[in-house]
């Protein structure tokens, strides 16, 4: 018998999905009985302290890498808050090995019959594009275009609106700017049962800091009207309110598997005004209370 004749294609491989010694998941350092139904996602590794400071029990603390991982209570409802470090290369990291942690089995390395759907829920900072989006408010991303490659390497269907408005995106940006945005929604129930009352916009996931979000310092962008293009776009009475890095992504890839997504965005600067916030760790920390307040009544 020919050794790829052994081979359960049902399986996944040791390559594709690495485990650590332990079986806990190779980048995450989680095992599936660490993971709570709903799940923080925040940047900043210190920022899952300044969250898990307010629940009642903290049973898990545990890090490697920039993944930091607390998981406990808030009253009755259990939360996993990790950090992901910045950027959608890393959200690829965490989607897919949160979703590994409760759909597959891990000792026979098979999906899992019945599949287990989480609650991901993104809290970090933003800059605004609209003059009229306020310092220190809080900004939630009914969809988000992204502007990284992440979701065009998977299969990724949009419905007729996100195709609508992907469409109307790409055609404001010129030939040579070599750009190939993608387009992605909030779960519609997470944002009625937790920000049906905030405002709400589309938001931009840019795959840097700098020069891809239209900050001169000293490379020479190639993109020089991108942000005047972001700033002028609406269609049907929406616009893009805001700029990241991790929504679209978040969105896309949580969202192909199976999970219900939602972002919030601190708005600490406000690109249109040329104003960043004076109080951006109270902002915060606000923020943190009105999301575990939500969190915890539904």
């Amino acid at each position: 018998m020919e050794p790829n004749d052994m081979i359960d294609p049902e399986q996944i491989s040791e390559t594709d999905l690495i485990l650590n010694a332990d079986g806990s998941a190779y980048h995450l350092n989680l095992l599936p009985h660490e993971i709570a139904d709903t799940v923080i996602t925040v940047g900043d590794q210190d920022r899952v302290a300044e969250i898990s400071k307010h629940f009642d029990l903290i049973e898990l603390q545990k890090g490697k890498r920039e993944f930091v991982t607390h998981t406990g209570y808030l009253g009755n409802k259990r939360i996993t808050v990790i950090s992901t470090g910045i950027g959608t290369d890393n959200i690829d990291i965490v989607i897919n090995e949160l979703d590994a942690l409760v759909n597959i089995d891990l000792s026979t390395r098979k999906v899992n019959k019945e599949l287990r759907s989480l609650d991901i829920i993104r809290i970090g900072t933003s800059g605004a594009v609209q003059a009229d989006i306020p310092l220190d408010s809080v900004l939630v991303s009914a969809a988000a275009f992204g502007l990284d490659p992440l979701m065009h390497y998977c299969e990724h269907e949009l419905t007729p609106d996100e195709d609508e408005l992907l469409q109307a995106f790409k055609d404001r940006l010129p030939d040579t700017y070599l750009l190939h945005p993608y387009i992605a929604s909030a779960s519609a129930e997470l944002l009625n049962g937790l920000a049906a009352d905030l405002q709400q916009g589309i938001t931009v996931t840019a795959p840097g800091f700098y020069t891809p979000q239209g900050r001169q310092v000293r490379t020479r962008t190639s993109t020089p009207e991108l942000m005047s293009i972001i700033q002028n776009f609406s269609l049907h009475g929406q616009r893009i309110t805001n700029l990241e890095m991790e929504t679209a992504g978040i969105y896309g890839l949580g969202g192909n598997l199976g999970h219900k997504t939602i972002s919030f965005n601190v708005i600490l600067a406000n690109r249109a005004t040329h104003q960043f916030s004076q109080q951006p760790q109270r902002s915060m920390e606000n923020a943190i209370r009105l999301l575990l307040e939500r969190l915890e009544k539904i």
